[in-house]
């Protein structure tokens, strides 16, 4: 697709209809299967698990799939009332202080999360992120993959939903290299403790703990804006991932050193893992707004939950990234109001200062918003 050379006014983004800028289905080729169920929220007459199991969300980034350089993945399009395509990150770029955050610039874009819906039909990689700082100091990276999930539904069938995260019977290094050079899966399972999550737990995952998804889970996936990724299980459902793809390209030394090999405990799991939601504003009778990740757990990102239940007001000093987790409703900016449906996705840039929710019923919208640093 080619995109148009972006020139036009950044407000005109704020649809002169519906006042918000609604996402299409962004998704994206990776290693694992999944996302039956993101077909079935996009309405598509066959819905199948397959290698797209994932559905990138105002993206200012880039995938890394080794072997697909040709396709141009991840970033999210946007396009103007004449009709031309743009990318997202074209667009905050040419305004980043409307879009982002009074007094941001172009160097601020990559503040904004990378946020996702992942749909997962197996188990995924058991895999390690790297931290900003390792990601500056040893990989030429301005962020790092620190994580949060937002459980949403869990598929039928599927008894006992969990996730992997951090060692709770770590090994040694050297151990671990050799289990990872074996592909002694049991061993490295061994490990772990499975989490069990039932649909709106929060979890929040810092970079240089091992962890994986496990199948059957839709979540909201929310993080650092990169896609680097220590994969150290090499198959899943069939297919072995390229070697190029396993370490970011470095060699198994380097990967290594991203692990925090730090016992958490089974006691010390939900502590270090499990956030529970604290309200920052009561609307009374017409809503509520939670906090579920926020400066306790990271600068690099915030997750806010709107829950409307009439018409609540919520002033703005950052612009989102919205997705409604559950019920429908509208938005209204500046007079201008959008329906929003369960699934929906959009933005709302910080230069309108103040939206309306408003809600029959309920509404519950989450919020991500740009870090801090």
């Amino acid at each position: 697709m080619e995109l148009g050379t972006f020139q036009i006014d950044p407000k005109s983004v704020v649809n002169t209809k519906t006042g918000i800028l609604k996402f299409e289905p962004n998704r994206v080729w990776r290693t694992y299967q999944g996302g039956k169920v993101l077909d079935q929220i996009e309405g598509k007459e066959t819905v199948e698990d397959s290698h797209f199991p994932e559905d990138w969300i105002g993206s200012v980034t880039e995938a890394r799939n080794p072997g697909r350089e040709e396709q141009d993945e991840g970033l999210s399009l946007v396009k103007s009332d004449s009709g031309e395509v743009f990318t997202f990150r074209d667009m905050v770029s040419a305004s980043p202080e409307f879009h982002i955050e009074e007094g941001a610039s172009s160097e601020d874009l990559d503040r904004l999360p990378l946020v996702k819906y992942l749909d997962s039909a197996t188990r995924l990689h058991f895999q390690v992120h790297p931290t900003a700082a390792f990601a500056r100091e040893r990989l030429n990276a301005n962020r790092g993959k620190t994580e949060a999930y937002v459980i949403l539904a869990v598929r039928e069938g599927i008894d006992n939903p969990y996730i992997y995260a951090g060692f709770q019977r770590p090994p040694e290094r050297e151990q671990l290299k050799q289990w990872i050079l074996d592909q002694n899966i049991e061993a490295i399972e061994r490990c772990f403790t499975p989490i069990q999550v039932k649909p709106g737990d929060v979890f929040f995952i810092p970079g240089g703990r091992p962890h994986a998804l496990g199948e059957g889970i839709l979540m909201l996936e929310i993080m650092e804006a990169s896609d680097l990724a220590v994969r150290f299980e090499f198959e899943r459902g069939g297919f072995v991932i390229p070697e190029e793809a396993r370490f970011m390209g470095r060699d198994i030394e380097t990967s290594l050193d991203v692990f925090n090999f730090e016992v958490v405990g089974d006691d010390a799991i939900d502590s270090c893992f499990r956030c529970e939601p604290s309200v920052i504003h009561d609307a009374g009778s017409a809503g509520r707004v939670e906090e579920l990740i926020g400066a306790k757990q990271t600068s690099c990102f915030r997750v806010e939950r709107s829950i409307a239940h009439g018409q609540m007001r919520k002033t703005l000093i950052q612009g989102f990234i919205g997705v409604v987790a559950a019920g429908k409703g509208s938005v209204s900016i500046d007079g201008l109001e959008a329906p929003l449906d369960q699934w929906d996705r959009f933005f709302c840039p910080a230069g309108v200062k103040e939206i309306i929710y408003d809600s029959e019923d309920e509404l519950v919208v989450l919020e991500c918003y740009p870090g801090s640093n």
